[in-house]
């Protein structure tokens, strides 16, 4: 089997639970939290962003798309590449606000479009490639990339799960 193709489907699935989520959705609702000092679904989504964007980055030894580019500025947020939601407070939660959907989905898909760009040239012998030693064992291309998705899945998940809590 060809790892370019399926890698590609399993990441394809990500934007598009994203874009249902935020479907319709008023920008108060976005920022909305089921309950005090839980995550809210314009936090889920933009946190699902960013950690593809900050992970995938590196892979392509290239800078995110979130530090170069217009999306920290549309969402009103600081430029850091650093900051991808992982530890946040709940303070810090309340402080990512988008304007709207719209701009959590773009943000989505132009991450989408670089990571399909990136899995398209990936053979078999690349997913044992050791992408970060720090781990015993070492991390290989192959599991870092399942683990992104697998983040990034649940997250759009509990999102869901979320707006369906605030819909009931």
């Amino acid at each position: 089997m060809d790892v370019a193709p399926l890698l590609t489907d399993l990441f394809d699935r990500i934007a598009p639970l994203g874009h249902r989520v935020v479907d319709g959705l008023a920008p108060e609702r976005l920022v909305e939290a089921p309950r005090p000092f839980t995550n809210t679904i314009g936090w889920l989504v933009w946190h699902t962003g960013r950690v593809q964007d900050a992970q995938v980055a590196p892979l392509l030894d290239a800078d995110q798309l979130w530090a170069t580019g217009e999306w920290a500025g549309r969402m009103g947020l600081p430029a850091d590449p650093r900051d991808t939601g992982y530890g946040h407070t709940p303070e810090q939660v309340e402080d990512v606000r988008p304007p709207d959907g719209r701009v959590l989905v773009d943000y989505l898909d132009a991450v989408a479009d670089r990571t399909r760009d990136y899995l398209a040239g990936l053979g078999p012998d690349d997913l044992d490639l050791v992408v970060d030693d720090r781990w015993d064992p070492p991390v290989t291309l192959g599991v870092r990339l399942v683990s992104i998705a697998g983040d990034c899945l649940q997250h759009l998940g509990q999102a869901a799960y979320v707006k369906g809590l605030l819909e009931a």
